[in-house]
């Protein structure tokens, strides 16, 4: 009988969809490892299978599952063990900063380090740490090569990608735009949005007056449209690690607590451009960084090379075989 594993993931308009995202990313890998996975079917959970996983497994319970994934900052230890009861968990987090009862972490932060989790995972729970262990989806691994390929060409910035969470907390993704268009020149901006996006109705409005703007919604070619871009604006979640990938240079908006540390320690390796999208002088900000990497072909290019190194893609895979690892002993 296959090993069942259920996904409890975090999801709605303040947590965005990026827990569930990455969570499938791994369902799939565990999948293709023979597992037969479901996600704790919470409505907001199920809004984000519905719109990028349709075909994946749904539960209202827990049980009676042998293995357990856990995808939520608000979940305690205490937690962790009353729904595990006893079972291999896997708990993905980003933060370090709360005990977790877990026999594997999942933390895919570029600066963090053992001595992190100390005292706060159990004395057996092993550490998958870095970039290396980030959840990719397979597609964006199979554009790599065409990708390298097309940004050591170096060429105009044509196309601008703005991928701003599908939840556009706050909404960010219009303001962007707002900021972007008066510098565009005849620089197409890909928005991609969720449908629930608050930005949307107007963005849908402006989009039908300026052909400049190319709106995406629930967007299931995100592979293509990073490959397509030659500069991304985009939050730092978990999809820094696909324009990584695809060594797209961006500007990255932190939009969220647990975003700061994982995005500024990507500033300092010379990986991407951060700004707090909560700073007084954000807008200004904004707006001349921007101007400077649309006009900037050797930073744009040190950006990109700075990016391929952060992480290969295959994320999922190693991640699938450590937990399988630990559910078969």
């Amino acid at each position: 009988m296959s090993l069942r594993i259920v996904f409890v993931c975090a999801a709605g308009p303040s947590v965005g969809g990026g827990h569930v995202m990455r969570s499938l990313t791994l369902a799939r890998a565990l999948a293709a490892r023979g597992a037969a996975c479901a996600f704790l079917g919470t409505p907001e959970v199920a809004a984000v299978l519905d719109a990028f996983g349709p075909d994946m497994a749904r539960t209202e319970t827990t049980e009676p599952f042998d293995a357990v994934v856990f995808d939520s900052y608000a979940l305690t230890a205490d937690d962790h063990r009353r729904i595990a009861a006893g079972r291999p968990t896997l708990v993905i987090d980003d933060l370090a900063d709360r005990p977790l009862a877990a026999d594997l972490v999942l933390d895919a932060g570029p600066a963090r380090r053992a001595e992190d989790y100390a005292g706060l995972v159990p004395a057996h729970a092993r550490l998958l740490l870095g970039p290396n262990h980030a959840p990719v989806r397979p597609a964006f691994v199979a554009l790599r090569e065409a990708a390298l390929a097309r940004r050591a060409q170096q060429g105009p910035v044509r196309r601008i990608l703005v991928s701003l969470g599908m939840t556009d907390v706050g909404g960010i993704t219009g303001r962007v735009v707002a900021l972007l268009a008066p510098i565009l020149g005849d620089i197409t901006l890909d928005l991609v949005v969720g449908a629930g996006a608050p930005s949307l109705p107007a963005l849908r409005a402006l989009a039908a007056k300026d052909p400049r703007l190319v709106l995406h919604i629930d967007a299931q070619d995100m592979p293509v449209l990073v490959l397509a871009a030659d500069l991304a604006i985009g939050a730092g979640g978990s999809t820094t690690w696909e324009r990584c990938v695809l060594a797209l240079p961006a500007l990255t908006l932190i939009l969220a607590d647990n975003q700061i540390a994982a995005a500024r320690a990507l500033e300092a390796a010379g990986v991407t451009p951060c700004l707090d999208v909560t700073a007084p002088d954000f807008d200004t900000a904004f707006a001349a960084l921007a101007q400077n990497l649309i006009a900037d072909p050797d930073r744009r290019a040190a950006l990109s090379a700075a990016s391929a190194t952060v992480c290969d893609g295959r994320g999922a895979e190693r991640v699938a075989e450590a937990f399988l690892g630990v559910t078969t002993t």
